[in-house]
């Protein structure tokens, strides 16, 4: 944040700066949130609102500027609140389909770089209530961090003055999410990651120019150096429909939610984790949407890149980017639900024991400190690894209140990178869980074709752990291949 009030620049973290380069065309670097609402929002309150409590973060009346020799925050003189908070209105009676596509509209559109970098969008005629819509470039923050900001907003209760702590009731959640689960080791190696960042940037840009030399330093290098070569020799993710070139055109979808305590009922029932059963629910609807595609998977495994944060949980309110990613093998090739919630596991128990989300924020920090020559090469390099980047926040269990009206549901979705075009969301809030689907029109004609596919992946799932319960002498793999036989469409 800005350290007084007459400093007009500050110089750009480099991981920061690497965020704000990676922007094109065809994947613009917003973070977009919906907040949806039951009864109306009244425009002028929402502005009030959000000009005490969001731009009490000083950040958000700063520009970001970028040049060849770095990038830097530099105040907004002319900053105008209207500008930011926009009144936005859906045709006649709209529903469902027409938010997503309004959504998916913003989130094709580029914010403008002549000033700070986030917009609101107050639709006053959704179903009888409102929906405020979030754009905030990747650049300012991470996603932990601007779910934060976006909780700051909000009161427990529907008069600002019984508000509770939110903070401490959110922070209190139980350890079954991928960030928190990851949060220990991740954190041990965080002087690691910084080092990469400012020790061995020749040694990045020589491992992406020469193969050869990645393998070397997999055979014979430290931890952190071994880990950043082996990430760099996964080969590239298959082409599907999911994968190719992309558009400059944004589609959105997202699922009706699923009641948090059967996911875990569900998770104790099969032996596993919540977030097992949501991505393993996520790869079974992927499997049927490229099924639909004509694409042949069997045996076909994707990854998807998951966020992993690298800072306590207390300090999600400091803005800045602090997290590394991992890749997570999604398992679409495998017919059987349950064998694909085995293989989802234990991928998420080893990259529980990797330094993959140490090396690379030390990679960001890297590429940020470097010219945008070798980040672009780079950046491609690992997007083609990938399929979909996999985000997974776990929100409070409580209903919470915006200027007195309580938010019923909310999604989010972060950008994809370089040639990645589909982004996986989940969310918990207020007992329920929210699946939703970002993808690139060229990749992804129709995102409820999957989001829809969720909740019968569920059901599949919940029909399992049944059958095992009714007869144990059912063999429950046979029992899966029958239901998957069954249920595919």
């Amino acid at each position: 944040m800005a350290k007084s009030a007459s400093t007009k620049r500050e110089a750009m973290s480099k991981v920061d700066t690497a965020w704000l380069r990676m922007e094109r065309p065809t994947n613009l670097m917003m973070i977009t949130g919906v907040l949806m609402f039951a009864a109306p929002l009244q425009h002028a309150k929402i502005k009030q609102l959000l000009g005490e409590r969001f731009l009490a973060y000083p950040r958000f009346r700063q520009k970001a500027v970028n040049t060849p020799s770095g990038a830097y925050w530099e105040t907004d003189a002319d900053f105008d609140l209207d500008w930011h908070v926009r009144l936005a209105a859906l045709p006649g009676a709209s529903g469902k389909a027409e938010l997503e596509s309004f959504v998916g509209e913003l989130a094709s559109s580029p914010l403008d770089h002549s000033k700070p970098l986030w917009q609101f969008h107050v639709v006053e005629n959704y179903r009888g209530g409102s929906v405020l819509i979030a754009r905030i470039h990747h650049c300012y923050a991470d996603g932990l961090a601007l779910v934060q900001v976006m909780l700051s907003l909000t009161d427990t209760a529907p008069d600002p003055q019984q508000h509770a702590d939110l903070a401490k009731t959110w922070l209190k959640r139980d350890g079954g999410n991928l960030w928190q689960r990851m949060l220990e080791p991740a954190q041990a190696g965080m002087g690691k990651a910084l080092k990469i960042g400012n020790k061995v940037f020749e040694k990045i840009a020589q491992m992406i120019a020469d193969p050869e030399v990645a393998a070397n330093v997999a055979r014979e290098g430290g931890e952190i150096t071994r880990e950043l070569a082996n990430a760099l020799l996964l080969s590239d993710d298959p082409h599907t429909a999911l994968k190719g070139p992309l558009g400059v055109i944004k589609r959105v979808a997202w699922a009706d939610p699923l009641p948090l305590e059967e996911v875990k009922t569900l998770g104790r029932a099969l032996g596993c984790t919540v977030n097992d059963v949501l991505l393993a629910c996520a790869s079974g609807a992927l499997r049927s949407y490229l099924l639909d595609q004509g694409d042949e998977v069997d045996g076909l495994t994707i990854r998807a890149t998951v966020p992993v944060n690298l800072r306590p949980l207390e300090h999600a309110k400091k803005l800045g980017n602090h997290f590394g990613l991992v890749f997570l093998e999604l398992p679409v090739g495998e017919a059987n639900p349950l064998r694909r919630l085995e293989r989802v596991g234990a991928c998420m128990r080893e990259l529980k024991r990797s330094r993959q989300a140490i090396v690379t924020l030390g990679l960001l920090a890297a590429l940020g400190m470097g010219p945008q020559a070798l980040q672009a090469p780079a950046l491609e390099l690992f997007s083609r690894k990938a399929t979909t980047v996999a985000t997974n926040v776990p929100g409070p269990q409580q209903p919470l209140y915006l200027t007195g009206v309580e938010v019923s549901e909310l999604m989010f979705w972060v950008p994809q990178s370089g040639s990645i075009g589909v982004g996986l969301s989940i969310l918990s809030y207020n007992g329920n869980v929210h699946f939703g689907l970002i993808g690139d029109a060229k990749r992804v004609r129709d995102p409820d074709a999957v989001t829809t596919r969720f909740a019968r992946e569920f059901e599949k799932l919940v029909l399992i752990a049944l059958m095992e319960d009714w007869d144990s002498e059912i063999n429950a793999g046979d029992a899966a291949a029958t239901l998957e036989h069954e249920l595919i469409r």
